[in-house]
């Protein structure tokens, strides 16, 4: 483990991280399981089952709205360790649950605890970050999307091997072994150990409004595709590719083969924003995102995995240039705060996700319609990166002082 407290800090944060969007995804898989080895206790059909999700993600959104806040009184650290435990311990839970309405409440209890990691989490990784903000986002974002990847096809084998319960007990017990290490490190708060650090410039209020107001319409819409898309890949790829119950650890290297090229663009994209403009990385991930989207709709056959690889670089891509307009646009006193609303907003999004594909593949029996519903909220994505300022003193922010500064009128 390192020594200097901010990298140590770092690695946590990236921890947790994998942790927060792994235990989002354990019921998308575990569910192909329950429906066919336990449904007696909670039913055969695909979409009733995964709409059990639905509190999780709900209070996931929700809870993010009051984290900046609570943080100012209760402080990071303790969030954070609430964080870990809290999930650990709901996940536990959920792998004891005896029905449908057990699993719902334990869920729901975990998406509320996992509600601090984006907020609190995020706010402190820029922060430990100092100037390479960029890279830590890549990093961090490939962490977020080790779970991602890896939830499909360790649920898969777990599932396979021991039974779905097990699926959310490993993860829970490993979360709670986090938190009581988290427990052992020295309260650290970057912001008060920054050494040589530039004061945030003062930045035109038009300018800030304008990324604002782009990155709020943004987060419904991203945040909608990013859920529902990791939601129905193991689903997806059963329905194209290996539709025999038999096949269930084959969905999961599926499902784990096609996100991994999210993750890969996330550290990229990363190491991209610390050399360009924000827009110029973001414009060409959102250009990518709808047709993917809409080819995704139709594609059967071994097709459907490169095109799947294409849409998560996208839509993986665009969450790590996302994290990075708080840090640029906005004051650090201020971030904590607008974090909190930001995923509020764009959590709003991702819960209407899990009801939503469960609901149309019930009605359609498959995924395509699903995937033109994404594709059109791609394209509100789009929208926003269009609006979204390009600006060279995002490299330089020193050049905001000219931009701040009134223009002298000539003397009559």
């Amino acid at each position: 483990m390192p020594t200097d407290p901010a990298t140590r800090q770092i690695w946590f944060i990236n921890a947790a991280h994998v942790v927060c969007h792994y235990m989002l995804l354990i019921l998308a898989t575990a569910v192909l399981g329950m429906v066919s080895m336990d449904g007696a206790r909670f039913g055969t059909e695909y979409g009733p089952v995964l709409a059990l999700g639905t509190g999780m993600f709900v209070l996931y959104g929700v809870g993010s709205l009051p984290m900046g806040w609570i943080e100012g009184r209760v402080g990071r650290h303790a969030l954070m360790a609430a964080f870990f435990l809290g999930v650990g311990a709901s996940l536990v839970l959920a792998g004891f649950v005896s029905g449908p309405w057990g699993l719902a409440v334990a869920l729901a209890l975990a998406g509320l605890f996992n509600a601090i990691y984006h907020p609190i989490g995020t706010a402190m990784l820029v922060e430990a970050a100092g100037d390479r903000v960029g890279r830590a986002m890549g990093n961090n974002g490939v962490f977020g999307n080790i779970g991602v990847s890896f939830a499909p096809v360790v649920t898969a084998l777990v599932v396979a091997q021991a039974g779905w319960r097990w699926a959310f007990i490993v993860p829970g017990i490993l979360a709670l072994i986090l938190g009581l290490l988290w427990l052992r490190e020295p309260m650290y708060d970057a912001r008060k150990h920054a050494k040589n650090a530039r004061p945030f410039p003062e930045i035109p209020r038009d300018i800030v409004r304008r990324a604002v107001i782009s990155l709020m319409l943004m987060a419904v819409a991203s945040g909608f595709v990013f859920n529902a898309f990791t939601l129905l890949v193991p689903k997806l790829m059963q329905e194209r590719l290996a539709d025999s119950p038999s096949l269930l650890p084959v969905v999961g290297v599926l499902a784990f083969v096609a996100t991994l090229f999210g993750g890969l663009t996330q550290f990229t994209v990363g190491r991209m924003i610390d050399r360009t403009t924000l827009r110029r990385v973001f414009l060409p991930l959102a250009l990518a995102q709808v047709p993917a989207l809409l080819a995704l709709s139709f594609l059967g056959g071994w097709a459907v995995l490169p095109v799947a690889a294409i849409a998560a670089a996208s839509i993986f891509g665009q969450v790590t240039v996302n994290e990075t307009m708080t840090a640029r646009y906005i004051a650090p006193a201020l971030r904590a705060k607008l974090y909190s609303i930001r995923f509020f907003v764009g959590f709003l999004g991702a819960a209407a996700a899990s009801p939503l594909v469960g609901y149309l593949h019930d009605v359609t029996g498959n995924l395509g319609l699903v995937m033109i519903v994404l594709a059109a909220f791609g394209s509100v994505a789009l929208s926003c990166a269009l609006l979204f300022p390009d600006r060279p003193e995002e490299l330089r922010p020193e050049l905001w002082a000219a931009q701040a500064r009134p223009v002298a009128l000539p003397a009559e």
